[in-house]
C-alpha cells in the first residue's frame, strides 16, 4: 500500500520536476553564456553603449529601426550621442566607428594584416540573397572572383560603354521634356529605371532603349525588377542584424516574397546564363540567337574566361551585380539634384562649367568629360553627406587587436556609421555646408580628404568608376538641358528612409523647366 502511494506520488511530480530541470538547464545556460561574454568582452564594458536589454541586448531597437527602415539612422543618433567609438550588443558585440581616418585605417590595415575579415553573419546574409556571391566570399575564393571581374569594371575598358550610358541618359531628358511645365516629376524612380537599363546592358546585353526586344532572355520589366531587387535587399538588412536564417522557411509575408523575388530573378537570368555557358562550352561567339551586345556583355566574357564559374555561382553573382549597379547611383543622383535646387552658388558655377564644355564639341563626350572635374565633386560631396551604403559590410576580428588605443577582442565584429563619418569635423571643415570646392582643393589643409563610400583597399567598389562616369554624365545633361526647384524643399533631403540603401521618403519630386535659350 505505501509503496502504491509513493509510486503515485513520484508520478505525478514527474512533469513538475521535469520543468524545473528544464528551466534551470536554460537559466544555466544563459547565465553561462552571459558570464562567457562579460568576461571575454571585459574591455569593451568601458566603451559608451545605449540602453539594453539585460538578455536581449539591443537587438530589439536594431529589429525595430530595420522594420521600420530607420537602420541608417538609429547608427548615426548614436553616433551623436555617444561619440565616435561605441559598442551595442547582440549575441555579440558590435563596435561601431564614426571617424572617417579611424575607419578607412582600421579597413585597410586590418584586411591587410588578417587581423580583420567579413564577418561570418554578413557573408551568410549575403550570400542568402541569391547564392554564393563574390560579395559574401573571403580568401582564395573571393580572389579568383575579384581577379575576374576587374578588368571589366576599370576606368578605361568602361569608356567603351559611354555610347550606351549617354543613350540611357537621353532617354532620360526625353521623359522630363515631354513632362508638362508644372507638373511634379519623382526623379528617384526616373534614376531607378536609368541605372538599372544601364547595368542591365553592360552586364547581360540588354538593349538600354525602351522600344528594343531582348532576344537572349525574357522583357526588363523595371518595376517588377526593383520590386525584387527590394525584397531582397530588404532580406540581407535582416539578416545581418540578427534575424534567423530558418525563419525564411516560417509561412509569412516576408518569406513568401523572398522566395518569389528569387524565382522571379531565377527566370528572369536562367536564359541569359545559360546561353553564356552553351558559347563557352562550344566554343563560339557567333550562335545565330545571340546579338552582338550580348556577346560583348560582362556575363558572356566572364564565362568564357573563367571556366570556375558554374550556372549557380553566374545567376548569384549577376543578381549582386544589378543590385548594387541600380540603387547606389540612383540615390546618390537623386540627393544630388536635390542639393543642387538648394543651393543657386553650385548650381550656377555647375552650370556654366557644363554650358563651356558643350560649347567646345557640342555634347558630352570622352574628350569633355575630362573638363567636368566639378561635376564630380558635387557627386562626391553628396556621397559625404549621404551616403547611400552607410555602413552594411561589418568585419570581425580574428585576433585582438588594438583602435584608438582601445584593445578590441578577438570575435568582436566592428562597423561604423558613414553618415557620421562624413560629417567628421576632423576631415571635413564645415561639414554641414554642401561644399564641392573641397575636393577641388589641392593646399595641405584638404589634402587629408577622405572618399570612402565605395571602401576601402582590396575590396574597394567594383562599380566605383561606372557610379562616377554614369551620374556625372547625367548631372551634366541635367543642368544642360533644364533649371528645376524641389517640391517639397529641404525635406526630400532630411526625410530619409532605408531598405539597404538610403533614399528619399518621398522619391524627391522635382520641378523641371526647359532653360530659356534666348
Amino acid at each position: 500500500m505505501l509503496q502504491d502511494i509513493t509510486a503515485q506520488i513520484d508520478s505525478s511530480s514527474f512533469p513538475y520536476l521535469a520543468t524545473i530541470l528544464g528551466v534551470t538547464s536554460i537559466a544555466g545556460t544563459l547565465g553561462w553564456r552571459w558570464w562567457k561574454q562579460k568576461n571575454r568582452y571585459k574591455s569593451l564594458q568601458s566603451l559608451p553603449s545605449p540602453p539594453k536589454h539585460w538578455l536581449l541586448g539591443n537587438l530589439p531597437q536594431l529589429l525595430a529601426a530595420v522594420k521600420q527602415k530607420k537602420y541608417f539612422q538609429l547608427l548615426f543618433d548614436w553616433s551623436q550621442q555617444l561619440g565616435p567609438m561605441y559598442v551595442y550588443w547582440t549575441s555579440h558585440p558590435v563596435l561601431v566607428l564614426s571617424q572617417a581616418k579611424v575607419i578607412e585605417d582600421t579597413i585597410v590595415n586590418g584586411m591587410r594584416d588578417g587581423s580583420l575579415v567579413r564577418s561570418q553573419k554578413t557573408i551568410k546574409a549575403w550570400n542568402d540573397i541569391s547564392g554564393p556571391i563574390l560579395f559574401g566570399q573571403n580568401g582564395s575564393e573571393w580572389q579568383w572572383r575579384r581577379k575576374a571581374w576587374n578588368p571589366e569594371f576599370t576606368s578605361t575598358n568602361l569608356s567603351k560603354y559611354l555610347e550606351i550610358i549617354s543613350q540611357a541618359c537621353k532617354q532620360v531628358i526625353e521623359t522630363l521634356k515631354k513632362a508638362p511645365p508644372a507638373k511634379e516629376v519623382e526623379v528617384d524612380p526616373l534614376f531607378v529605371e536609368l541605372t538599372m537599363r544601364v547595368i542591365c546592358s553592360i552586364v547581360l546585353g540588354i538593349p538600354v532603349d525602351r522600344k528594343c526586344t531582348n532576344h537572349e532572355g525574357p522583357p526588363l520589366e523595371i518595376l517588377k525588377m526593383y520590386e525584387a531587387m527590394c525584397i531582397l535587399s530588404y532580406h540581407f538588412l535582416r539578416q545581418a542584424t540578427g534575424e534567423k536564417t530558418w525563419m525564411k522557411y516560417l509561412p509569412s509575408k516576408n518569406s513568401r516574397d523572398y522566395w518569389a523575388a528569387r524565382r522571379y530573378f531565377g527566370d528572369f537570368l536562367i536564359p541569359h546564363v545559360d546561353l553564356a555557358l552553351q558559347m563557352r562550352e562550344q566554343n563560339q561567339t557567333d550562335l545565330p540567337q545571340v546579338s552582338p551586345l550580348f556577346r560583348e556583355s560582362m556575363l558572356a566574357k566572364i564565362a568564357a574566361k573563367e571556366p570556375k564559374y558554374d550556372r549557380e555561382t553566374l545567376i548569384a553573382e549577376s543578381i549582386e551585380l544589378l543590385i548594387a549597379g541600380t540603387d547606389t547611383t540612383a540615390h546618390t543622383l537623386s540627393f544630388a539634384v536635390g542639393e543642387l535646387g538648394l543651393n543657386q552658388r553650385v548650381f550656377q558655377q555647375a552650370r556654366d562649367i557644363v554650358d563651356r564644355a558643350w560649347q567646345s564639341k557640342g555634347c558630352i563626350n570622352t574628350e569633355n568629360l575630362k573638363e567636368l572635374a566639378y561635376i564630380r565633386a558635387i557627386i562626391k560631396e553628396t556621397l559625404r553627406l549621404y551616403s547611400v551604403a552607410s555602413g552594411s559590410t561589418p568585419l570581425e576580428a580574428q585576433r585582438d587587436t588594438v583602435i584608438e588605443g582601445k584593445v578590441i577582442p578577438r570575435g568582436t565584429t566592428i562597423s561604423w556609421s558613414m553618415l557620421a563619418a562624413g560629417r567628421d569635423p576632423e576631415v571635413y571643415a564645415n561639414p554641414e555646408v554642401f561644399l564641392p570646392e573641397r575636393w577641388l582643393d589641392k593646399s595641405k589643409e584638404t589634402s587629408s580628404l577622405l572618399m570612402i563610400d565605395f571602401g576601402s583597399g582590396l575590396h574597394r567598389c567594383l562599380g566605383e568608376h561606372l557610379s562616377m562616369l554614369e551620374s556625372t554624365l547625367m548631372l551634366a545633361l541635367l543642368l544642360h538641358y533644364f533649371d528645376w526647384e524641389l517640391v517639397n524643399g529641404r525635406s526630400s533631403l532630411e526625410e530619409l528612409q532605408q531598405n539597404l540603401l538610403i533614399s528619399p521618403s518621398d522619391k524627391m519630386p522635382v520641378r523641371f523647366r526647359l532653360r530659356n535659350w534666348e
